[in-house]
């Protein structure tokens, strides 16, 4: 099974201005997912791993460290429509999977992708998928910021929510240890932003009429389960990485990659 890794970059954010050009370490963020990604080993490596950007400064800055990258549409709606033009720019055949990550996940698992890909060839039914991991507080149970996902017995999404799901009628989340309730058959799970999709049902997404779960959640993911489209979670031991989406956000990672530097060089 091979795959193809995609991020998506847009110049432009609300909360963090030039977001993908961040500096970490002497390297722009979206470069750093990039050369993250690429430290797969073998077995998990990505057939290519490609940045479809908005801006020519991105390619540029990507060129720069040797990462791929592709100049897309700045009228874009979503990430998703972004990388519907990156699959037709790339020349993608339909029934080639290609993995979406985001552009400010400079310490995601390098494996992940592959794993998400793999997830989504296995399950022939299902046209995308994605990841979760199990919750590791309850402050993030009941985060709205936190997105949770149940799925069914053949490991496929029932549904995401900001909402603290599955509700436990009888017995409050709480009075579990977090060990006890990671090993709980009705355990919450964390969903994590990454998707794989079919190339086909990639093109045929974005055209898809907005669904009104999906509205009201703010969730886009929602809107292939509206339609009735199955969507594939593998499910990972693995805690996700920080995303960088605030000024915040940056000055941690920042900071880490510092620390590590720091070690390297003793």
């Amino acid at each position: 099974m091979t795959h193809t890794v995609l991020i998506p970059a847009r110049l432009h954010s609300t909360r963090l201005p030039e977001k993908p050009l961040a500096d970490i370490a002497g390297i722009p963020m979206v470069v750093r997912v990039a050369q993250r990604v690429q430290q797969a080993d073998s077995a998990h490596a990505a057939a290519r791993v490609v940045v479809a950007a908005d801006h020519p400064r991105i390619v540029h800055a990507c060129a720069d460290f040797g990462v791929e990258a592709i100049l897309t549409g700045t009228e874009h709606a979503s990430g998703s429509d972004r990388l519907a033009q990156a699959c037709a720019l790339l020349q993608l055949p339909d029934e080639a999977i290609v993995v979406n990550v985001q552009g400010d996940e400079p310490l995601i698992d390098p494996a992940l992708p592959a794993a998400v890909a793999q997830q989504l060839a296995n399950t022939p039914t299902a046209p995308m998928a994605t990841a979760a991991h199990p919750l590791r507080t309850w402050d993030d149970w009941h985060n709205p910021n936190i997105v949770k996902v149940v799925c069914n017995a053949q490991q496929q999404a029932l549904y995401f929510s900001r909402a603290p799901i599955p509700c436990w009628r009888d017995a409050a989340p709480a009075d579990h240890t977090a060990t006890e309730l990671q090993a709980h058959p009705a355990a919450p799970l964390h969903h994590i932003g990454i998707y794989a999709y079919r190339v086909a049902f990639l093109k045929q997404f974005p055209q898809l009429p907005q669904a009104p779960l999906e509205k009201a959640e703010s969730l886009e993911q929602l809107r292939a389960l509206w339609h009735g489209y199955p969507i594939a979670v593998h499910i990972t031991p693995h805690a996700p990485g920080r995303g960088v989406d605030t000024p915040a956000d940056l000055a941690a990672v920042r900071a880490l990659f510092a620390e590590q530097q720091a070690t390297s060089a003793s």
